[in-house]
């Protein structure tokens, strides 16, 4: 609970950078496995129909923290062009990667003293790892609208404030088989609630293991 509760947070700051239209709908989305279980942890999309990727207000931050040997939240979705920063609340250093096409990255070793930060510029998926601490895995999901949201335990989740319009509604979670994920085209009016249905074909599941027993010295 607590790793959604901080992808809430992180998606009412990106929500708080764009003013809120005087008439809009409501998406609400509900995210389930193939047996019907609710899928938690689920990233929910509308693309305003026609548009390419929209980016995020100059300025726009998020935060993936790094504590406990664990990286929190374990995906953090953030609109294109948001700086995400990367503390470390550990006593001892870590050094944060990527190499995925979407963002290549290397925080360099470093502890509580920096705070590292990178600026993800395009679309698409981003793994994140630890050179040091091979446990270690966190998702940095990085999307071209300003309207998304995380799914809660329940597998559901809400997007407010969209403008009357049609809108490409994705879901896509860290665990979904590929080609998965496309709700289609929903049409939102300015007033009124718009509810869709999402099944997903999930894989193994993919997630930080706990903790190794590494011999740690505070620095």
């Amino acid at each position: 609970m607590a790793q959604v509760r901080e992808i809430r947070a992180a998606v009412v700051l990106a929500a708080l950078v764009a003013p809120l239209p005087a008439d809009a709908g409501t998406l609400t989305a509900r995210v389930t496995a193939a047996d019907g279980t609710p899928v938690p942890t689920a990233i929910v999309t509308a693309m305003p129909a026609g548009q390419s990727a929209i980016p995020a207000k100059a300025g726009t931050k998020a935060v993936m923290v790094q504590e406990g040997k664990q990286f929190l939240p374990f995906v953090l979705p953030v609109q294109v062009g948001t700086t995400v920063e990367f503390p470390n609340r550990d006593p001892f250093r870590h050094q944060v990667y990527s190499f995925a096409p979407a963002k290549t990255f290397e925080l360099k070793l470093y502890g509580s003293s920096v705070i590292g930060n990178v600026t993800f510029d395009k679309e698409g998926v981003v793994p994140l790892g630890c050179n040091i601490h091979d446990n270690m895995l966190a998702y940095v999901y990085v999307v071209g609208t300003p309207y998304f949201a995380a799914t809660a335990e329940s597998g559901e989740t809400r997007l407010d404030a969209l403008p009357a319009g049609n809108y490409a509604v994705k879901v896509w979670h860290p665990n979904q088989r590929a080609g998965q994920g496309d709700a289609g085209t929903i049409q939102v009016s300015a007033t009124g609630t718009v509810n869709v249905e999402v099944k997903l074909d999930l894989k193994r599941n993919r997630t930080q293991r706990k903790p190794g027993a590494i011999d740690e010295k505070d620095y």
